[in-house]
């Protein structure tokens, strides 16, 4: 007669376990520019598919399990310029989920080759239509065969917003003491904005929550949208913002390379814009003779972009 085998103990977390719960960190250097002013950013980047964008991508696939509309036999499907594609492609593979997307042309060809070495089929847009080209070909692409696919449908899925009021938010909250006095952020699809200024102006009456965009229609604040001249994602909602500032191409790419140099952060372009919205913030604060905490967004880090030219500027 054997005795029973003992019975295994799992150690560790898994892979989406790791989602979330990102450092907040001080940037010291820029602070000292603006006396009275600390300004603050989430390390999103070390989310473990490298962007802000593993939040929402994890809680629309387990929305879509949820209610059934996400089974084994249908494809992941959406639209994306790059990081949230990038997240849905490791959960999937982490999950076991084929995933499909539609992707600008002239995406990074990092963003290309990460998404491919996860196992992500791409269907490549028309590059002057960015990621809008991207949005109306995915809808082509559903509706030829919708039982095929699940379309989370980034852009109009309130889950994306969700993630930031259930998980961002409370954390930014946490980790500053309830003390931030402002909150900033690029547009993109607008869920990081949205549901972390939601829950901020719940939690937080005081806080003023500030959005950013690009200041044209053409630009190249990557994963970012310029309203005016975008397809609006229904997800958005305008009055949410006390204000917004509009930011140049050129001043993103400088203070992403700034980051790198001088902080030793190395992260991307719509990083860098956030940062630099942050400064402009912190000066107008200054100029006010007003103190303050600004807490804006790491959303990824460099490595897909490291084939940009504006880094030997």
């Amino acid at each position: 007669m054997h005795a029973a085998a003992p019975q295994r103990r799992s150690h560790g977390s898994s892979l989406l376990d790791a989602i979330g719960n990102t450092p907040l960190l001080r940037l010291p250097s820029l602070s000292a520019l603006y006396p009275g002013v600390e300004i603050l950013a989430k390390a999103e980047f070390l989310n473990p598919g490298g962007s802000v964008k593993d939040r929402p991508g994890l809680n629309m696939i387990l929305d879509g399990e949820r209610t059934g509309r996400l089974t084994k036999s249908r494809i992941i499907l959406d639209a994306t310029s790059g990081n949230t594609g990038i997240a849905y492609a490791m959960i999937g593979a982490a999950l076991g989920y084929q995933v499909r997307l539609c992707l600008p042309q002239n995406a990074s060809p990092e963003r290309k080759a990460i998404l491919k070495a996860y196992g992500a089929d791409l269907i490549l847009t028309d590059p002057g239509a960015g990621s809008d080209g991207a949005i109306l070909k995915c809808r082509e692409v559903y509706l030829r065969d919708p039982d095929l696919y699940f379309y989370p449908d980034q852009y109009n899925n309130p889950a994306n917003w969700k993630a930031h009021y259930d998980g961002t938010a409370l954390e930014i909250l946490t980790q500053t003491s309830y003390s931030l006095t402002h909150f900033v952020a690029m547009l993109g699809t607008s869920g990081t904005f949205t549901g972390t200024s939601r829950r901020l102006k719940r939690e937080l009456p005081s806080v003023k929550c500030i959005s950013a965009q690009p200041d044209q229609g053409f630009h190249g604040i990557e994963g970012t949208k310029h309203m005016p001249a975008a397809i609006i994602p229904g997800i958005y909602d305008e009055k949410l913002a006390d204000s917004n500032l509009w930011i140049s191409t050129e001043d993103a790419y400088s203070m992403t390379r700034k980051l790198a140099r001088e902080q030793g952060l190395l992260v991307g372009i719509s990083a860098g814009a956030n940062v630099f919205a942050a400064t402009k913030v912190a000066q107008n604060l200054v100029e006010k003779g007003e103190t303050g905490v600004v807490v804006t967004i790491l959303c990824d880090g460099a490595a897909k972009y490291l084939s940009e030219p504006f880094w030997h500027d």
